[in-house]
């Protein structure tokens, strides 16, 4: 028995040695644990939403829109009844890049394309494995899918809204700009799928918008970053740099729609993009909490739809976009 024990305290130890050599070297370690930790709290949220996804909202699911890797799918959902051609909402999933999946996000889109749009939700390779600008092409080419396929997914290919959460509003941010401005798109060497003249608006709820140094030792800032740059040296890095747009806003942005909770690390980024946006001239509807709101509203919340606040950035989302249709 004492053999035993010894053996397995033993196993326990060489691997937990094991572990932190690697990751020295590798941010895959604690990418699969901030993944395993980010889909369990986001598949929470999801399900305590099931009881208030509508019954009158259609579904094609599980669409392969890039040839490339079979793998990555988008979703699409929209109100039940005649079909036609709406509005359509492509919305791009948060996780810091390295988590996340459409299925998480799918009863949000649900409750959301109740109000009379066609909510598409986009899956794209994560990191590790898949590292920048991946899944910028990715969703740039469920753009292209969508536009190919308009008619059987009741899309309206004249009226795109690019959506994100999070790391999901980061992408959605990125793929604007390069369809807006050719210059950047050569520079991230990614053709736009669609004309300017298709980008409708944008709604960023909680983006991450620029690359900000943090507190050394910062083990999850590092672990996103070097995850989805592919280097250590992601701060420095000029391929990475490419990836953050705010330096580059200008008055050709479509309306749009940003919201950040008071208790948000990122609220700061979004309160810049929106000053910035409206100093160019971009039409800009935003819900930003002031910092002594109670109770205080944290990352994503909202998706949280059991607080007010919450079903008032639904709302207020909903009316952003009715106002597109105009």
């Amino acid at each position: 028995m004492k053999k035993v024990i010894f053996w397995t305290v033993g196993i326990v130890v060489v691997c937990a040695v094991g572990l932190l050599a690697a990751d020295q070297f590798t941010p895959w370690p604690r990418a699969l644990y901030l993944r395993h930790e980010y889909d369990a709290a986001a598949r929470a949220t999801s399900d305590s939403l099931a009881s208030l996804v509508p019954a009158n909202v259609t579904a094609v699911l599980d669409q392969p829109y890039d040839p490339p890797d079979e793998a990555v799918r988008l979703d699409v959902f929209h109100p039940a009844g005649e079909p036609q051609p709406r509005l359509t909402v492509v919305w791009v999933h948060g996780g810091g890049w390295l988590a996340g999946d459409k299925g998480l996000i799918a009863n949000y889109a649900k409750i959301l394309a109740a109000n009379g749009f066609t909510v598409v939700t986009v899956d794209y390779a994560l990191a590790p494995a898949a590292r920048y600008p991946v899944p910028v092409r990715q969703v740039n080419a469920a753009l292209g899918y969508l536009v190919k396929n308009a008619a059987r997914l009741q899309v309206d290919p004249s009226r795109f809204v690019l959506a994100g959460d999070s790391a999901g509003a980061q992408i959605a941010l990125q793929v604007a700009t390069l369809i807006l401005q050719p210059a950047y798109a050569r520079l991230v060497n990614i053709t736009p799928a669609i004309a300017k003249g298709q980008l409708a608006g944008l709604l960023l709820h909680c983006g991450v918008y620029r690359i900000e140094p943090r507190d050394p030792g910062n083990r999850m800032f590092e672990t996103v970053f070097w995850s989805y740059s592919g280097t250590r040296d992601f701060l420095t890095d000029k391929r990475f740099a490419t990836a953050w747009v705010m330096e580059r806003l200008d008055g050709t942005y479509p309306p749009t729609f940003v919201s950040v909770g008071n208790e948000d690390d990122v609220q700061p980024q979004s309160i810049a993009l929106a000053d910035t946006l409206e100093k160019n001239g971009v039409r800009v509807d935003r819900l930003i909490f002031p910092a002594d709101h109670k109770p205080p509203l944290y990352h994503q919340y909202q998706f949280e739809l059991a607080r007010p606040e919450a079903r008032l950035a639904l709302e207020r989302s909903a009316a952003f976009l009715a106002s597109l249709r105009k």
